[in-house]
């Protein structure tokens, strides 16, 4: 992902966070994939606060920045899926953070952080 576009998208993120009730708790935006750690109500689902994420992201992406449908394979912004884990017992909210730190400064690394 191009800085600007990255940059674009992580006010995104935090905007839709804003107007959507999910709190962003740590967020990491690399070249071809992004870590988030969000919380939100127990009304909502986790499809739910990722569909809004990605499908409002995208479509202010390729106003905003047209050329951006064109530079990617198949037109889509984001792939179809998503992987998602909760905390708890095994994974702590402090694993979760450390990971996704670790992210940001090694994201070009060849290193892989284990969670569990």
């Amino acid at each position: 992902m191009r800085d600007d576009v990255r940059e674009r998208v992580e006010e995104l993120f935090y905007e839709i966070a804003e107007n959507h009730e999910i709190e962003i708790d740590a967020l990491e935006i690399a070249e071809d994939h992004v870590h988030l750690f969000v919380s939100f109500p127990p009304r909502m689902s986790i499809s739910n606060v990722v569909g809004k994420l990605k499908s409002i992201t995208a479509s202010v992406i390729f106003r905003e920045h047209p050329e951006v449908k064109r530079e990617l394979w198949g037109g889509h912004f984001w792939q179809v899926g998503y992987f998602v884990r909760t905390s708890g017992d095994q994974v702590t909210t402090e694993m979760i953070r450390n990971y996704i730190e670790y992210h940001k400064k090694e994201e070009k690394s060849l290193k892989q952080l284990k969670l569990f």
